[in-house]
This record gives C-alpha cells, sequence and structure tokens, in this order.
C-alpha cells in the first residue's frame, strides 16, 4: 500500500513512518508549513509547541528522518489555509471571552484536511494518509470508529474528535497500540535521532499577545457581587480556572470565574465557585452514531487530560445538553468535550454554555 505520512520532526511520527515502511508499504514523508510571520519571534522560543518560528528546525529534523528511513519527503506551504482556519478562530474566540483549543480546527481541518489534499495536489498519489497520534481507527458495519490508544495517558483521540467518516476511512494510525516508552525504544533501537526528543506541550509558545495582535482594553477585574477588586489590559490574558498571575492579593486563593465581553470585566471568585455540573455543547461532530436523537449516558472529558467522567446527555435541538454525575471545575466556553462508549468516540461538540 502507498501511504503519506505528515511527519512533524517529532519522535511519533517518525516511528509512524519507520513501522509502515518495516511492515512492507510504500511510505512517503510530508510536512506542512504554517509559519508565516517572519520578522516575529516567540518570545519564549517554541521548543515544545508546534506552532512557532524555528519551524524551519522541525522541518529539517523531518528530512533527515526521511532520510535515515529511506523514504522521499516533502513539504507543502500551508501558511494561508493554517491563518485562516486556525489563526483566525483562536483570535475571534479569545477576543470574545472564549478559551479556544486550536488544535482541535488544526488536526480535523488542517493535518488531516489541507495536508493530504496539497500532496495530491502537487501529484503525489497515495492510498491511505497517517500520522503519529495514539489513537485508533476500526470499521464496525458501515461506520468507521475512532478509537482510544490503548496507553491511557497518551491518548490524543479527544483532539481527533471532529473528524469526519470520509478522512477516518482514509487514515492510518500505527501507534494507537503502542505507549510512549514503546515508540522510544523503537526509535533507539532503530538509531533515529529524535528518539530523546521532547514532545509538543502546546500549540504555540510565546505570549499570546504575539497572535493577537490587539492594543490593550483595561477593564476591572469583579467578584460575584460585582465589587471591584482590580484592573486588567484585556480580558484575553485570562483563562477559566487560572489563579497565577490575576494582579489581585487575596488572604485566599481566587480564581477566574467568568470573562465577560459585553462589560469588558474579568469576574473571580473562591474555588467553590469554580465547580459546576451541567453545559450545553453546540457545533457537534458524530463519529460513533450519525446522530444524538435520545437521552443516553457516556463518558464524558471536558480537556484532554481529564480522566473520561460519566454524564448523560441529551439533544436540545441542534445542541446538546450534558449533566455530569459529579462536579466539574473550570468548564470553559470554547473548549470541546468529548463523549466516549467505553473506549469509542460517540462524537463532541463546542462547550457553548456552562450552567
Amino acid at each position: 500500500m502507498k501511504i503519506l505520512v505528515g511527519l512533524s520532526g517529532g519522535v511519533d511520527s517518525s516511528v509512524a513512518a519507520l513501522i509502515l515502511k518495516q511492515q512492507g508499504h510504500e511510505v512517503i514523508g510530508a510536512t506542512m508549513s504554517i509559519w508565516g510571520k517572519d520578522g516575529m519571534a516567540a518570545k519564549s522560543g517554541h521548543k515544545n509547541a508546534c506552532y512557532g518560528p524555528d519551524e524551519k528546525e522541525d522541518i529539517e529534523e523531518a528530512r533527515k528522518i526521511a532520510g535515515q528511513i529511506g523514504i522521499p519527503y516533502y513539504v507543502f506551504d500551508c501558511v494561508e489555509q493554517y491563518e485562516k482556519i486556525v489563526l483566525e478562530n483562536f483570535k475571534s474566540e479569545y477576543l470574545q471571552g472564549h478559551t479556544p483549543n486550536p488544535c482541535v480546527w488544526c488536526n480535523a481541518l488542517v493535518k488531516f484536511g489541507v495536508l493530504p489534499h496539497m500532496a495530491r495536489l502537487n501529484g503525489i498519489e497515495f492510498d491511505k494518509f497517517a500520522t503519529g497520534h495514539y489513537a485508533r481507527v476500526e470499521k464496525e458495519g458501515d461506520r468507521y470508529l475512532l478509537k482510544c490508544g490503548i496507553a491511557p495517558k497518551k491518548d490524543q483521540s479527544y483532539f481527533l474528535y471532529r473528524l469526519k467518516q470520509e478522512q477516518l476511512s482514509n487514515i492510518i494510525l500505527p501507534l494507537g497500540t503502542f505507549s510512549k516508552d514503546q515508540i522510544r525504544q523503537i526509535a533507539k533501537e532503530n538509531g533515529l535521532d529524535v528518539a530523546e526528543k521532547a514532545d509538543s506541550q502546546d500549540f504555540y509558545d510565546g505570549d499570546y499577545n504575539e497572535l493577537l495582535g490587539i492594543q490593550e482594553k483595561e477593564g476591572n477585574i469583579v467578584d460575584t457581587e460585582g465589587k471591584i477588586l482590580g484592573k486588567h489590559k484585556g480580558i484575553w490574558n485570562f483563562t477559566i480556572g487560572q489563579r497565577k498571575g490575576i494582579g489581585v492579593s487575596s488572604t485566599e486563593p481566587l480564581y477566574v470565574l467568568e470573562l465577560r465581553k459585553d462589560t469588558n470585566e474579568v469576574v473571580i471568585g473562591p474555588a467553590d465557585k469554580t465547580f459546576k455540573k451541567s453545559l450545553i455543547a453546540a457545533n457537534l461532530n458524530w463519529i460513533g452514531i450519525k446522530n444524538l436523537t435520545r437521552e443516553r449516558e457516556v463518558l464524558a472529558k471536558i480537556r484532554s487530560t481529564q480522566q473520561p467522567t460519566s454524564a448523560v446527555i441529551r439533544p436540545v435541538g441542534d445542541r446538546v445538553e450534558v449533566v455530569f454525575d459529579d462536579l466539574q471545575k473550570s468548564i470553559a466556553i470554547g473548549q470541546s468535550v468529548v463523549f466516549y462508549d467505553e473506549d469509542t468516540v460517540l462524537g463532541g461538540g463546542v462547550i457553548d454554555e456552562v450552567i
């Protein structure tokens, strides 16, 4: 089989390509170039991020790995598409006081969308597209299912919940049955230079204001009763659940509870005020089912690092109400909630309201 592999210059995608090559497939490596902000350097560097000014180093690393494995390698300019799909959404959401997850949109629309499309536009023919994500794809009946990677700490199915059936039918995820330690060991045994390379921790390792490119907008920091406790320079500088760096002194820890775009206020309060039990999700995508037509018990995650927790979901028009069995801390509008049936991703959506 002829397989195009998205190479990032990291150990996961490198070993994914290696495994497929060792299985006897004809493997082609490809990287998307997405950094288009020449002259702007992230203040804190980008060694642990996937978007930043030293992208060229990662591309050269990927090129070197492709040479070690013995596969052809291509780089495609995806700057325009990345800025339109990921960065414009990122900016719009932050300015509304939301907390977006750019990795979710990048995966579904850029990595699994634009990159293979660009390869075909440039005359590269392939049967399947593969990446180094820790998740699995299986077909049951007439549906392709997305399942968790077998290593819970590395499972990345949360970030892939927006993939469509057509995409799932055309992808291979070779690492879904491996642990991270196993992947690093494979890299070492095969002499890959990236065996000990650190994982990316975020999509950007600099100050988000560098990407937003907007002027400061002073407003009030208030408590839940509306009492002014301090000043801020833009609600986009805060995230729900944030405790450090708020700029207000107190005898007890205070957390960001709400970001009010209309009044330009940051609402803060004690830890017990950060817990909520339900939310409304919109902009839904279903994988394990065609649609949600009735109330259903599921496992749900409101952040990628969370262990799935029991909840009930029910359709509310074109949105879904989610009621958790237990209180959840710091539910943030703009983040994604993903629903599971054991290890199968049913689907998910973007958090629209916190109740």
